[in-house]
């Protein structure tokens, strides 16, 4: 038996965030859609996505606020339990950074050039 999932260690620029939450990563980054005639053939276009990587994380008040949404250069890696690495390049915050004080937590989507598994 293999361990697949559990924890999980999310870095960006070598500086440890802590999840509170979920993270989620792309297997892909071709998108196959169906183009379909009107005879019913059947082809597909291919589309690129961004590679990304999102979770929902705790924020302790040193939480790198300002790092997090200014900086378009970031490198972050995500290590899941099952010995998977992803890493994400030239990152940046994508879409809105809303605090939850209730919970202590936010969930942050980065989109970068170049997303892989190591």
């Amino acid at each position: 038996m293999a361990k697949i999932a559990g924890t999980t260690y999310f870095k960006v620029d070598g500086q440890q965030l802590s999840l509170s939450g979920g993270i989620e990563v792309p297997m892909n980054t071709k998108v196959r859609d169906d183009v379909i005639g009107l005879a019913g053939d059947v082809d597909y276009k291919e589309t690129h996505r961004a590679p990304y990587t999102k979770g929902a994380f705790k924020v302790p008040k040193n939480f790198p606020i300002s790092k997090l949404t200014d900086s378009d250069q970031m490198t972050i890696t995500s290590e899941m339990a099952n010995g998977m690495v992803y890493v994400l390049s030239e990152a940046f915050l994508f879409g809105e950074a809303n605090y939850n004080p209730e919970e202590g937590t936010v969930d942050l989507e980065f989109h970068g050039t170049e997303g892989f598994f190591q």
